[in-house]
């Protein structure tokens, strides 16, 4: 399975911030950090952001700061969230229904199962088990 790059940053975003708790960041600072698009992680912050992962503070001494625990953070609720919307194939699509295989197809439920067990696997670790601390580097 490949996570898209709006997982990737999603989850390098979280690390970040749990290596430093009591700071806040800036959707630039993270951007140059990263060396990424400032408008694409804006996106990242902001989906963060709407499902609680992150608390945001505009103006002077604004910027985001973990909403959660790292503890109580699952990574793979995390993944699950940041990549909804992605169908691990065509036919997981709504409406995507256009394979010639179906309704015969044998794939499509072991498929749906594998991704079931990336997540759960993923949920077994927190965000604490993957903190980035920059000065350890």
């Amino acid at each position: 399975m490949r996570l898209t790059s709006f997982s990737d940053f999603g989850l390098r975003v979280l690390m970040r911030m749990a290596g430093s708790p009591h700071q806040s960041f800036t959707t630039a600072e993270l951007a140059e950090e990263f060396r990424v698009s400032r408008n694409h992680l804006a996106k990242v912050m902001s989906s963060l952001s709407a499902t609680g992962y992150l608390e945001t503070r505009r103006g002077g001494g604004g910027g985001a700061v973990l909403a959660r625990r790292p503890e109580d953070i699952r990574l793979g609720d995390v993944v699950a969230h940041l990549e909804a919307g992605q169908a691990l194939v065509e036919c997981f699509l709504p409406g995507g229904a256009a394979c010639t295989l179906m309704p015969h197809c044998r794939l499509k439920m072991r498929l749906a199962h594998a991704e079931a067990a990336f997540i759960a696997e993923l949920n077994r670790s927190s965000l604490a088990d993957c903190v980035y601390r920059p000065h350890e580097a």
